[in-house]
């Protein structure tokens, strides 16, 4: 599976699709697991470089698949969220957390309001500024994440979430056409009161714009056949939920 573009780790954002005519944004905040070499990989080992923890793995070639079957455009993080989390506003201490699930994160421990500063400046910034120029076209917000299947040990039977904040009106109307035999849940394994939805508030809310966050669990997505299935699923219940927005 592909982490996302490498070629030039100082540009934090990628736009796929950027003339797409679909009319819905979709942002991808996790899609890579890529670490700038000023931070010197954070102090983490290959496991932790390459697990959960340091990105969604599947969530962008999903979110890539879903902007084709839309012609929408995609926003991607090109930046692991382990440097910052464009999910997270900067004052949270969950944007660059010093330790995620069960992994300690070194490179993160004691980080002063500099380099807070300076990781807000490289990474968050340019992810807002590229949503931002691409949103005044848009009539639906969608973000895309996977989720592991295991956490601190216990199984996950959510396959596939449907989160929203206040405003649930793009997520009812999802899971009304929601597929049978697939373990599809409002608000799970997160909700707002996990700290999820800020891209949600921050660029949909905030322009009252039919939002929703969807969440995949990431054995659902190892291989194109396996994403292609989920992304045909997703498009069912999204397409005529979106249409019901504009009706």
């Amino acid at each position: 599976m592909s982490d996302g573009p490498r070629e030039d780790l100082d540009q934090a954002v990628e736009v796929v699709n950027a003339q797409g005519q679909g009319g819905v944004l979709i942002l991808c905040e996790h899609a890579s697991n890529a670490m700038p070499e000023r931070y010197e990989g954070l102090g983490l080992s290959e496991e932790v470089r390459v697990s959960h923890a340091a990105w969604d793995p599947g969530a962008r070639d999903l979110a890539v698949v879903l902007s084709a079957a839309l012609d929408s455009p995609l926003v991607a993080g090109r930046v692991s969220r382990l440097v910052y989390d464009c999910n997270r506003p900067p004052e949270s201490e969950t944007a660059m957390p010093a330790r995620s699930e069960v992994f300690d994160i070194p490179g993160n421990a004691g980080l002063d309001a500099a380099e807070r500063a300076e990781r807000t400046e490289a990474v968050y910034v340019p992810f807002c500024a590229a949503v931002d120029a691409q949103v005044a076209q848009a009539r639906a917000l969608v973000t895309v994440h996977s989720f592991t299947p295991l956490w601190h040990g216990t199984p996950r039977e959510t396959e596939i979430g449907i989160l929203h904040d206040t405003d649930s009106r793009l997520a009812d109307a999802m899971l009304t056409r929601a597929p049978q035999g697939r373990a599809v849940h409002r608000n799970r394994p997160y909700g707002p009161e996990d700290g999820v939805t800020h891209s949600l508030k921050l660029h949909a809310l905030s322009r009252g714009l039919p939002n929703v966050m969807i969440e995949v669990r990431n054995d659902l997505l190892t291989t194109p056949e396996d994403i292609q299935t989920v992304a045909a699923e997703l498009l069912a219940m999204l397409s005529p939920a979106l249409e019901a927005m504009d009706a």
